[in-house]
């Protein structure tokens, strides 16, 4: 921002200079020769003329208290940025040996005078930007409180003792914490803030007073009421801050001091809308630290809402609409702050976006606003040309209010109507003329003012194009039932009775019948526009109906319905994901959190790479502390949710094949594991320390997950368990190097039980996956996790021919990279050995046999006409799949290219390559395998069994049945 030199002011403001300098004089002859001589360099001339000519209140500073002044000019104080601590260890210095409240309400307030003449200083002269003028001030009033509690308290024990409570059986001293809220929270405070406080204490008790005792809420109301009149109360050394309590619970009514419990029960009963916006910048600026951070996690439970909430644009729009309302009736267009484009409506925009999302995204539990503004470009929630404009108007807006407020320290946000503080205004921000300024400023405002109405302000337009009324009629029983049939079979349903049924049974939910206003309200405006999407689609009926376990899921969580109808983008991709997938609807009603994933279709339908996922889910988890095992169990479960979503979301629209399907599925499961190892491991070192692999050596992490089936082989399914075995490699007789130490082995035991728990526990975001150990050495009864050693001696002495089968899909997905290539290096030598082949023969096809009589329905291929089962029918999957395994056994020792790979497709290249199979039939068994697979995907998604017309795969089965004559017999 542009500073004037004095020969650019306005001509009302540089016709004073001299004035100003001569009253100086006047009133302080003694430091006529220093301030010559200061005056004398240019640069501070300068800046002097800028402070004086737009700060009345810094002029009279400096005329009353010249000590002060010439102090802070030859110290250079007025030059140079303070550190965090500085203004905290002045202030310290100053009071450090004062016994009686009158000196600590002198000495506050002379320490205000000097730090606001600093900051004026530094922000009129552009020495400081926006950041640090907030944050000084906010430092400042920390300070202060800070400063004052610590007095009083001192004093009040010296009198009734301290205040205590029994907690679990200890007495605990107990203190009171200061809730800084709104721009003091934020580090944000402007030149003359009022400080809005909430005042709290954990736990009810009494002092521990010889001859007085007070019940500790006693105690701590007096502290408040001291400190209040500290900082607040007008002396004739001024005030240090004005203090307003008028945000505490139950408000100016409300007790001044609250207990924690009373505190959580109130925001659990009656916390309302405005009070959830008010506790985004909440923020404890004085108070013990553990009972600190026990607060925040209290006040951000309340805050921030575990699931996605657009139910606060609601809010937002309401407290707007109030403001509004009140600027016309008083008139207050010219109110920077209140009125449109002003500094609310920035706040708006960014507090919006972190009531609806800061619940699941913790870097949008953000006090300082620029922050967040920079957190929502880089999401990509606002385009980042938005971003830059809302950021250049709300630093020209504060700029603007601090030189308002530097004026007069006057707390106004109203701009001025007469000729002198406008020019002093316009100067401050860099203009020469009032005209200039203005336009400039209304420039920025029409910028906040246009965002603001695109993301927050009324709908004008329905959510769904051309709705018609008779969905409404239909919902609220306007139409009687013939009516509303026809109006259904009108508009395409195929099962317009059970539709109306639906949708009585649901107006006759209980749920329902007691839904407050707001909830009901939200309610009856969806359904006419869900009524309306399906009407778009080829099947309503079923549509609706799979939709409808939603609905019913939400009922208590109306936010969700608001979601849908705030974004009719969003409202289309459920209609249509729905329509193509049962599956998906099912998943979306058991976790509606996922309907967040339904609002960019850019993400929607792009899957990433395993590279990608790998860094979304740690950028994902960065702000998660390791020892927090349920958020990364949450944070887990979501990601692979989400990215699920994607997939079956891109398969559902064609826009990913197959192979590409399979792909994605396995990537998120690896990636999953990866950081399910790196999480139970954190947890099991931190209470027994590292295994060692000798005395004193610790060793890293000298595990493996090995994968089985069909992660194994890459071809993982839409609810595809996991088969694993988990392998280690430490050293036998040695323990962990921890306080706790265990036995090597029994760590990674553990470390394996902890990793299924991780997994397998149900949460209220689900399951992670089931996982299946059962290939594991001697399966169910044998040890969770074995050493390399020990599987090696079972697979060459114990293993079963199956055994052999199923590790031809085996392969290292996460864990010690040397160890998982001497796995590797195991399981080519297992595979590669020599075998009889009549005997392999046998028992490959007994194993088969035995499957098919056990798995495969009864009948299917005597049916008339005949059913063909994609898995497990004569000529299906996993006949492709044993003939590949016996391949592989059969053939390794002498072709060990085919022990390579674990994905049957590049198997049979590897069979074709070694001329152990032609072309044409590596070609015909790998589009039947294709074919299958393809299609059973296709019928999951419509959660429909396996089971097809037998002529239409008839083709596909002679050849994979021609082959396995051929290869099995």
């Amino acid at each position: 921002m542009k500073v004037l030199a004095p020969a650019d002011f306005p001509p009302l403001l540089s016709e004073r200079i001299d004035n100003y300098r001569q009253q100086f004089i006047d009133a302080n002859p003694d430091y006529l020769t220093w301030f010559e001589q200061q005056i004398a360099d240019p640069e501070f001339s300068g800046q002097l003329d800028r402070v004086w000519c737009s700060s009345q209140y810094a002029l009279n500073i400096c005329c009353r208290k010249p000590a002060l002044f010439r102090d802070l000019v030859d110290s250079q104080m007025l030059q140079a940025s303070y550190q965090q601590t500085s203004i905290d260890e002045n202030l310290s210095l100053l009071l450090g040996n004062i016994t009686t409240q009158e000196q600590l309400d002198s000495l506050l307030r002379i320490n205000r005078g000097r730090e606001m003449l600093r900051i004026i200083w530094r922000d009129i002269n552009r020495l400081a930007d926006l950041e640090e003028t907030t944050r000084d001030i906010s430092l400042l009033a920390q300070a202060s409180i800070q400063q004052a509690l610590a007095f009083h308290h001192q004093q009040l024990a010296a009198i009734y003792g301290r205040p205590m409570a029994s907690i679990d059986g200890v007495l605990t001293e107990q203190t009171l914490l200061v809730i800084g809220m709104g721009k003091l929270g934020a580090w944000e405070l402007n030149l003359s803030s009022d400080i809005d406080l909430i005042f709290c204490y954990p736990h009810r008790g009494e002092t521990d007073g010889d001859k007085k005792s007070l019940d500790n809420g006693e105690f701590f109301t007096r502290l408040a009421r001291k400190l209040i009149q500290s900082i607040d109360q007008i002396t004739v050394d001024g005030f240090v801050f004005r203090v307003d309590m008028r945000l505490r619970p139950y408000g100016e009514s409300g007790a001044l001091v609250t207990s924690f419990s009373a505190m959580e029960q109130y925001y659990q009963d009656q916390g309302r809308d405005w009070e959830r916006y008010a506790m985004v910048k909440a923020r404890v600026v004085a108070g013990e630290p553990q009972a600190s951070a026990q607060l925040t996690t209290l006040l951000r439970a309340f805050t921030y809402r575990r699931y996605i909430d657009f139910s606060a644009f609601e809010a937002l729009r309401a407290m707007k609409k109030m403001i509004r309302q009140e600027l016309k009736r008083r008139r207050l267009d010219s109110d920077i702050k209140l009125g449109a484009g002003g500094i609310r409506e920035v706040e708006f925009i960014a507090q919006s976006f972190q009531l609806i999302r800061g619940g699941r995204e913790r870097e949008l539990q953000e006090r300082r606003l620029q922050t967040v503004l920079n957190t929502l470009a880089e999401k990509n929630y606002l385009p980042a040309e938005a971003v830059a404009e809302l950021q250049a108007a709300y630093i020209f807006l504060r700029n603007t209010e601090h030189a308002m407020q530097a004026f007069n320290d006057q707390q106004t946000q109203t701009l001025p109507v007469d000729d002198w503080p406008r020019a002093a205004l316009a100067m401050a921000l860099g203009f020469q003329q009032w005209q200039a300024f203005s336009e400039a400023l209304a420039g920025h405002r029409a910028n906040v003012s246009q965002h603001f109405q695109h993301i927050i302000a009324e709908q004008t337009e329905p959510a769904v194009a051309n709705k018609t009324p008779h969905w409404d009629d239909i919902w609220l029983g306007a139409s009687d039932e013939a009516q509303a049939l026809g109006y259904l079979t009108a508009a395409g349903h195929e099962d317009s009775e059970n539709v109306l049924a639906r949708l009585q049974h649901l107006l006759d939910d209980k749920i329902v019948r007691r839904m407050p206003p707001v909830s009901r309200a939200r309610l009856d405006q969806f359904i006419p526009l869900l009524l309306q999407a399906v009407a778009n689609t080829d099947s309503p009926s079923s549509t609706l109906l799979r939709i409808m376990p939603l609905v019913e899921s939400v009922l208590r969580r109306t936010a969700y319905i608001v979601l849908l109808v705030e974004n009719p983008g969003a409202l289309k991709q459920l209609v249509i994901l729905c329509a193509g997938s049962p599956l998906i609807a099912e998943k979306l009603a058991k976790q509606p959190v996922l309907l967040d994933e339904l609002l960019d279709t850019r993400s929607l339908y792009q899957v990433p790479e395993k590279e990608a996922l790998r860094q979304q889910l740690q950028q994902q988890m960065l702000r998660v502390g390791w020892d927090d095992l349920e958020a990364h169990m949450d944070g887990l479960r979501y990601f692979k949710q989400a990215h699920q979503l994607q997939i079956s979301a891109a398969e559902v629209t064609g826009k990913l094949p197959l192979m590409k399907v399979s792909d994605y599925l396995t990537f998120i499961a690896e990636v999953v594991l990866e950081h399910v190892l790196e999480l139970a491991w954190y947890n099991l070192v931190a209470k027994h320390g590292r295994p060692q692999k000798a005395v004193g050596i610790a060793c890293d992490k000298d595990f493996i997950i090995v994968a089985y089936g069909k992660l194994g082989g890459i071809e993982l399914g839409h609810d595809s368990d996991l088969d694993l075995v988990f392998i280690h490699n430490a050293a036998a007789g040695l323990t962990t190097d921890g306080d706790r130490p265990i036995d090597n082995s029994l760590f990674f035991t553990r470390l394996g039980q902890r990793m299924i728990h991780i997994m397998t526990a149900r949460t209220p975001a689900g399951m992670l996956y089931e996982v299946d150990m059962r290939l594991r050495p001697s399966g169910s009864s044998g040890l969770l996790v074995s050493s390399l050693t020990a599987f090696a001696a079972y697979q060459k002495g114990d293993a079963w021919t199956w055994e052999h089968q199923a590790l031809v899909r085996a392969r290292v997905v996460a864990g010690d990279q040397q160890l998982g290539k001497a796995f590797e290096t195991l399981r080519q030598q297992l595979l590669c050995q020599p075998r009889d082949e009549g005997n392999l023969k046998e028992q490959v096809g007994a194993m088969r046999q035995k499957m098919r009589d056990h798995l495969l329905p009864k009948g299917l291929e005597q049916a008339n006409p005949p059913i063909f089962h994609l898995k497990h029918g004569t000529g299906a999957i996993v006949d492709i799949e044993f003939m590949v395994q016996y391949a592989v056994l059969a053939w390794s020792h002498q072709h060990p290219a085919l022990a390579v790979f674990t994905d049957n497709i590049r198997i049979l290249e590897a069979l074709q390559q070694a001329g152990l199979f032609s072309i044409a039939e590596a070609e015909a068994l790998t589009e039947a395998y294709k074919a299958y697979r393809a299609h059973a995907h296709r019928l999951s998604l419509q959660q429909q069994a396996s089971e097809v017309p037998l002529a239409d795969f008839a083709q596909h089965r002679a050849a994979v049945v021609t082959k396995w004559l051929q290869v099995i017999g």
